[in-house]
């Protein structure tokens, strides 16, 4: 075969999609069979450690890599404090550790009165009654119902609901309905299938609505409904003063921008510059373009209408009637922000308001901005969206910053003092007169008054900021005399107490932390903006939000940058390659971080190439921490910060970002088996010549499980036709949040341009986000299929790809007494699959035992060690025989591979069983 179709094969086979920020090191190995799991390696759980000020000193001694062994996901926490209806009690959940803790604050303290084990990555809660909680559990797909009742509070039933939901309201008829948001995937979901991952002009967002009283007879609960919302995803949720509205919102909702693929009438009208200050020309690329309402045209104002074969309605906020027979959708709203964090209704006005961040992709490059534009500093505007009697209005939270400083400069620090970043979680006063607001990223609640709000004229000097001890805030309560704010930080796990007025801490109490100390110092440099940016409102979570992606394109390129050497290793079989990366490098979608430990070079180019590799902690640090690294120069030429981080901020940073782990894939089998398609899909990629006869799938995007290759063996690609740069082999880990783009602006060999009505995404797979579907893409001619059945074969796979933990991870089963054939068939499955040949995951068990709390962990030989040194194990139906004692329920989870000790038997991290008193 020619050089030049090989070239062309092994390019188009690479760029083939997705988006982490790296691909692995090291050779490929023997591919496992589809059910065998990945087991991480497991590492003592740390000591938790006090967390530093914002500036923390140099750490002469950091946390050694054996300190971070548990499995990080860094879920976004929505509602993660609330009081009891009387006011009496605080619940918190306390994500890290997986629990729900209560709290007495009848006495104007914080004082610990239990402490319940949930599901994973548990981030929103609401209280049904005085004695039930309901707890939405992120990474579990599941709601526990915790009964605060009886001898000891418990987990009294767990619901199952479809995948990464994230919020919980009350609402309808007594307000005794649950309507929680979630993804329109996952295993638990009744009505979904793979074939709606293809299907065009679909919703992929749901809100869940269950009976409380009722929830249903099933072993998982059975929803009174599942509303569908045309969203790519949802996340927060409100409800009106009388009960009878329920306003869900879009959290990644987009902006109405998309990317024009590379061609040559795109080529030839990109606006300039189109070279770098050293006069070498920039490759040819894609081209963000934006709808200003009647066109769709690019930063110039040229109209490229004739390209964008779709419509992209942008609906943000939806309302649904909570009082029907059958809760259903009433009505949309459009044009409240791009990513849409927290939502909440003021019963006072009627006027419901949206926290939000708007993007500003639309803006081309980062740096200094001498030759051309940039969005160094200002990345993203952060605002208080107000919807009233339809109408929108949207407050601007940082008008006071000047964005037009030089490289550099920083403001005063009087004005970054009233710098707001990150607005998530509300509260409205009993009047009605003021919003509090949690400034995520800015370390402080903000006091506004909402008639400034409603009436779009937010002023920041009018504005009462409270800084919240700990840092970033990820919860927010108040007390029904609106005197005492609630607080939850999310940076040291630290629940306060803080007068409402005057801002003094009242009280405060530390929760138990399980992450290690450096996971804790690093997780701050992801969203503190003050300390990232000189103005005080721009982080690295500004687009990698909670550490994943946004769903956009950004053309991040630097007119006044250099020209960089590419000494990367690239696959085999490859032609001549450009050899450099150019400043200029084009559109590009945002990528997410999870699973770039070992994914190799970074960046969709592979520019971060982490070739200078450096000693820490007496070892040589890896390939991936060495390249993350590379990214310290972006906090000043993107963020704007006066300069680059200090080395110990930027180990914390790296060993934070390289922790963080990506979720159980959410398409596969619970039982990690795969459907006939997608096991010939998998045949087809690993052993059949499909790229022009040459090549596998397999040959560049290397899967091998044992060595932690998911798509990428972390080698470079030289490319072929429309694609004018060298990009590194992508993962395929999250293929399946990718959908809901369909009509890319250069239609596939063979194919009609067609136009597809209305889609959720803009962006869809490649490096730019240009190609709108897997199909597509696998339909180019250089991919030879047998049939177009057996491509799909291949779709199918590709949405069912093994990842780094298996899919049974985080699923939960509450059994009580007599549980029918649904329950204990789920019960035969996790014990299974935490009992297989090489175990899929940890199998803990929870429950109170004659008026305590108690844990056990499933052992190798099929029996529970319980939490107390001086029991005996016991078996599967003495452990049984507890849970058919009222009050006794048992709930079985399993947690990932080298965490069930802790979960289940030393939650407290002493390094002693839980029910040992010496």
């Amino acid at each position: 075969m020619a050089s030049r179709t090989i070239r062309t094969i092994v390019a188009l086979c690479a760029t083939i999609l997705l988006a982490a920020c790296g691909g692995g090191g090291g050779g490929s190995g023997p591919v496992l069979q589809p059910d065998t799991p990945v087991t991480p390696a497991p590492g003592p759980d740390p000591e938790p450690e006090p967390d530093p000020e914002p500036e923390p000193a140099p750490d002469p001694d950091p946390d050694p890599p054996e300190a971070i062994g548990r499995t990080l996901f860094e879920s976004g926490q929505v509602r993660p404090i609330a009081l009891a209806p009387d006011g009496s009690r605080l619940f918190v959940l306390n994500t890290p550790a997986h629990r729900l803790e209560l709290f007495d604050i009848s006495d104007g303290q914080l004082s610990p009165a239990g402490s319940v084990p949930v599901g994973l990555e548990p981030v929103a809660l609401a209280a049904a009654s005085a004695n039930e909680v309901w707890v939405v559990n992120h990474l579990s797909d599941s709601i526990s119902i915790v009964r605060l009742d009886g001898a000891a509070p418990r987990v009294a039933r767990t619901l199952w609901v479809g995948d990464e939901p994230r919020d919980i309201v009350f609402a309808g008829p007594g307000n005794r309905r649950a309507f929680v948001t979630a993804a329109y995937r996952g295993q638990n979901h009744p009505g979904f299938s793979t074939a709606d991952l293809k299907t065009p002009g679909l919703g992929r967002a749901d809100v869940w609505v269950f009976d409380a009283a009722a929830p249903g007879a099933g072993s998982g609960g059975e929803p009174l409904a599942i509303v569908n919302l045309f969203a790519d995803s949802a996340r927060g949720l409100a409800r009106s003063a009388d009960g009878s509205r329920v306003y869900a919102a879009a959290f990644l909702s987009g902006n109405q921008t998309t990317t024009l693929l590379n061609e040559a009438e795109v080529a030839g009208a990109k606006p300039g510059p189109t070279e770098n200050h050293e006069g070498v020309r920039q490759p040819d690329t894609g081209l963000i373009v934006g709808f200003d309402g009647e066109r769709w045209v690019d930063e110039s104002g040229r109209d490229w209408s004739h390209k964008v074969l779709f419509e992209l309605p942008d609906l943000d906020l939806f309302t649904l009637d909570a009082m029907a027979e059958t809760p259903r959708l009433l009505d949309s709203q459009r044009g409240l922000g791009t990513v849409l964090f927290n939502v909440i209704n003021n019963p006072a006005t009627g006027a419901t308001y949206v926290s939000n961040t708007e993007a500003r992709n639309r803006v081309r490059f980062e740096g200094p901005g001498t030759s051309a534009s940039t969005v160094r500093g200002h990345i993203a505007e952060h605002r208080i969206s107000v919807v009233q009697n339809g109408a929108v209005t949207s407050n601007h939270l940082n008008p006071h910053v000047d964005f037009s400083l030089p490289e550099g400069a920083s403001l005063p620090a009087s004005d970054k003092r009233l710098s707001l970043a990150q607005p998530q979680e509300m509260a409205v006063s009993p009047d009605g007169r003021t919003l509090y607001v949690a400034a995520f990223g800015s370390n402080r609640i903000a006091a506004i008054p909402t008639a400034d709000l409603e009436a779009g004229r937010y002023d920041p000097a009018a504005t009462h900021h409270i800084p919240v001890p700990g840092g970033g805030p990820g919860g927010l309560a108040l007390s029904v005399d609106g005197d005492t704010l609630y607080t939850l930080s999310r940076y040291t796990n630290t629940v306060s107490a803080i007068a409402a007025g005057s801002g003094d801490v009242l009280a405060s109490h530390d929760l138990f932390h399980p992450e290690s100390a450096s996971i804790r110092r690093g997780r701050r440099l992801l969203y503190d903006a003050e300390l990232t940016s000189a103005n005080g409102t721009a982080s690295c979570a500004s687009c990698h939000i909670f550490g994943d992606v946004d769903g956009l394109a950004w053309d991040l390129g630097n007119p006044d940058g250099e020209m960089l050497e590419n000494r990367n290793e690239f696959v085999p079989l490859r032609g001549p390659t450009q050899g450099v990366f150019h400043p200029l490098k084009g559109p590009m979608t945002t990528q997410t971080f999870r699973g770039m430990a070992d994914s190799g070079p970074m960046h969709w180019r592979g520019d971060r190439s982490g070739q200078n590799r450096a000693v820490v902690r007496g070892e040589l640090e890896s390939l991936e921490a060495a390249a993350f690294k590379e990214f310290n120069p972006a906090f000043v030429e993107l963020l704007g910060r006066e300069e680059i981080l200090p080395a110990n901020l930027l180990q914390d940073f790296t060993d934070f970002a390289l922790a963080i782990t990506p979720p159980p894939n959410a398409i596969r089998n619970l039982d990690n088996s795969l459907t006939p398609d997608q096991a010939e899909g998998r045949r087809v990629f690993l052993e059949e010549l499909t790229t022009g006869g040459a090549l596998t799938c397999n040959h560049c995007h290397v899967l091998d499980v044992e060595a932690r290759q998911f798509g990428t063996a972390g080698l470079m690609t030289n490319e072929g036709p429309g694609i004018t740069e060298d990009f590194k082999v992508a993962h395929l880990r999250n293929l399946y949040h990718k959908v809901g783009m369909f009509g890319a602006s250069v239609p596939r060999p063979g194919q009609q341009a067609g136009f597809t009505g209305d889609q959720v995404r803009g962006f869809g797979l490649l490096h730019d986000g240009g190609i709108d579907t897997v199909s597509n893409f696998l339909a180019s001619s250089v991919f030879g299929f047998a049939s177009d059945a057996q491509r799909e074969q291949v779709v199918d796979f590709m949405f069912a790809f093994d990842g780094n933990l298996a899919p049974i991870v985080g699923q939960q089963l509450t059994t009580g007494d007599q549980p029918d054939a649904a329950a204990r068939a789920r019960l035969d499955l996790l014990l299974a699959r935490a009992g297989n040949a090489r175990p899929e995951c940890d199998l803990v068990v929870h429950g109170v035992l004659d008026g305590e709390q108690r844990g056990a962990l499933l052992l190798a030989n099929g029996r529970f060690r319980t939490d107390r040194s001086a029991e005996d194990s016991i078996g599967l139906q003495q452990l049984l025989a507890v849970a058919t004692q009222p009050g006794q329920e048992l709930t079985f989870t399993c947690v990932p591979p080298g965490m069930g000790q802790q979960m289940a038997l030393d939650r407290d991290g002493d390094g002693t069983l839980d029910g040992d008193q010496s």
